[in-house]
């Protein structure tokens, strides 16, 4: 009965650990492509685009890379759709 309570318990521990360091690499995934250069230029022009009202173009041959172009496509979808999204929000006045 013991051995069978140990063996819970190491389970369990190894499971939680593994969990937290799954978590913990998704996580710095995510600031490593919000760092990336071609990300932030993909966000930029994104957001300007939205701003001036145009139709989304996303011009992925400034960037040599596959790695890179994939990167700008989402930073530049990322900042269209903020931007929109911040735009459409309806903001009501202040009752005073």
């Amino acid at each position: 009965m013991k051995t069978i309570s140990l063996f819970a318990l190491a389970l369990t521990l190894g499971m939680g650990t593994a969990s937290m360091l799954n978590t913990d690499n998704h996580n710095s995934n995510q600031a490593v492509q919000n760092a990336d250069a071609a990300f932030r230029d993909g966000l930029y022009l994104g957001k300007l685009a939205a701003e001036a009202g145009t139709e989304p173009h996303v011009a992925r041959g400034r960037w040599a890379t596959l790695g890179d172009r994939a990167l700008f496509s989402a930073g530049y979808q990322e900042g269209y759709r903020g931007s929109l999204a911040s735009r459409r929000t309806p903001t009501t006045p202040q009752a005073e």
